[in-house]
């Protein structure tokens, strides 16, 4: 593939990714513990062309980059970490994309081990620590916030990704969208 087209179409994917994901800075549930990003749906076309991987990179820097001005310096962890998760995710989905339904855990597991280890500092800096699950407060320790938080990104990511991401891939395989990304590769 040409570079030029290489660099386009992460262009491209950087942009879509950023603005689903800024677009769910409207929404509660796009950032905090229990996070639904409909933009991750759009992780899934790193099984179709290897320039999803710096696309997908580059649209959560700049999305992410957003949050600085509502929480601070700290969300510079979300720029760093958050986007590295992402990457590897991406990395990940590439690696593996002759077997779909594991290709599309990495953006799962990657989101889910890494943002839960530097989420709590965020939300604790913004008052919104005290998370109650089932009458007990998950915030007293970071390694209990950790594990909540592991799992409920991992719920979330997997249902975005498993309910909305699995069908557009599927989708774009039909259209075979896939087929005229990277013929080489």
């Amino acid at each position: 593939m040409k570079r030029t087209t290489y660099v386009a179409r992460a262009g491209v994917i950087a942009a879509v990714y950023a603005v689903f994901t800024l677009v769910m800075v409207q929404n509660p549930l796009g950032y905090g513990p229990v996070q639904f990003r409909l933009s991750e749906a759009v992780t899934v076309i790193a099984a179709l062309t290897p320039a999803a991987i710096p696309g997908l990179l580059i649209g959560s820097v700049v999305a992410n980059s957003f949050m600085v001005a509502q929480f601070g310096a700290l969300a510079l962890l979300d720029v760093v970490f958050g986007s590295l998760a992402t990457a590897l995710g991406a990395i990940w989905t590439w690696r593996l994309r002759k077997r779909p339904a594991i290709a599309l855990l990495g953006p799962v597991i990657t989101n889910a081990l890494i943002v839960p280890a530097y989420l709590p500092i965020i939300l604790a800096a913004t008052g919104f620590y005290n998370v109650n699950v089932l009458g007990v407060n998950v915030a007293s320790s970071w390694p209990t916030m950790y594990a909540f938080g592991v799992l409920s990104v991992a719920v979330g990511q997997a249902i975005v990704i498993y309910a909305l991401g699995l069908p557009l891939l599927l989708l774009l395989k039909r259209l075979k969208v896939g087929d005229g990304f990277d013929r080489r590769v």
